[in-house]
């Protein structure tokens, strides 16, 4: 297994055109996806990458976080990465051959995976994410992923995945 450790500071640079780039929130259906996502690179021999879009509002707070103290960007885009990682662990350690790497993005989601996926093989995102309006089938992102990725997109949803209704 060979899992890139890097953080990535060129944010939407496009992932390399052979591999599969896949979203990931923290959601259930991103896991989902995740692992949708290295089923088919483990079956095509291609490289995954993992993207999340944060902004300071959606970031975990960085380890050395102290009240009164201002964490740097740099201390923001580490503890996204990493807890990237953490969310992706377990799906990735079950596909040992695939060659993953992980992308923190400082923009909005629909931004950040069109524009990572520009030049990729496939954008696999899964049908709803962590927003609020649960009854709709297909949430905002993937919506705008559809509607303008260069590239195919796979939407995911969880078989027996029951809809909540409001």
């Amino acid at each position: 297994m060979s899992v890139d450790g890097a953080i990535d500071t060129v944010e939407l640079v496009p992932a390399p055109s052979n591999s599969i780039v896949v979203g990931h929130d923290g959601s259930d259906c991103a896991d989902y996806a995740l692992a949708m996502a290295l089923e088919l690179a483990d079956q095509l021999h291609v490289p995954v990458v993992v993207v999340r879009a944060w902004s300071i509002a959606t970031a975990p707070r960085p380890s050395s976080w102290e009240f009164g103290y201002v964490s740097s960007f740099e201390e923001y885009l580490s503890a996204v990465h990493d807890e990237l990682v953490r969310d992706a662990r377990t799906s990735v350690e079950n596909h040992l051959a695939v060659v993953v790497s992980y992308r923190a993005v400082h923009a909005s989601p629909a931004k950040s995976l069109i524009a990572v996926s520009r030049d990729a093989r496939i954008l696999v995102v899964g049908s709803r994410g962590r927003g609020g309006l649960t009854g709709m089938l297909l949430g905002s992102v993937s919506e705008q992923c559809v509607r303008h990725a260069t590239c195919p997109v796979l939407v995911v949803r969880q078989r027996g995945r029951k809809v909540e209704h409001e």
